[in-house]
């Protein structure tokens, strides 16, 4: 049964908010701006269909709990990597790999 493979489209999608937010922004010393929190919003919206997408897959039984159960560490595990390499990678300082 390949229907929890569908959830590599939300790992595809997550950071374009982001990357999109970044590229109009143009205060980026702001705290805060409302292009970043819909950005932000966005992304929110993508992780929770992530993570709710096998659930609902395991509730109309076309996956057993198991595989859900699977699903969700995965889900844990790619999004927590991709935030940290946001956090990692995307501060503006003198080196990085925004620069390339």
């Amino acid at each position: 049964v390949y229907w929890p493979l569908f959830v590599l489209i939300f790992y595809f999608i997550c950071p374009i908010p982001h990357f999109i937010a970044r590229r109009v922004a143009d205060d980026s010393d702001a705290a805060s701006s409302a292009c970043r929190e819909l950005a932000y919003f966005f992304t929110t919206g993508i992780v929770v269909s992530a993570f709710g997408l096998p659930i609902i897959l395991a509730r109309v039984e076309a996956i057993k709990w198991g595989a859900c159960g699977l699903v969700l560490a995965g889900n844990a595990v790619i999004f927590l990597t991709i935030l940290g390499f946001f956090l990692v990678f995307g501060r503006g300082d003198d080196f990085s790999w925004e620069q390339w």
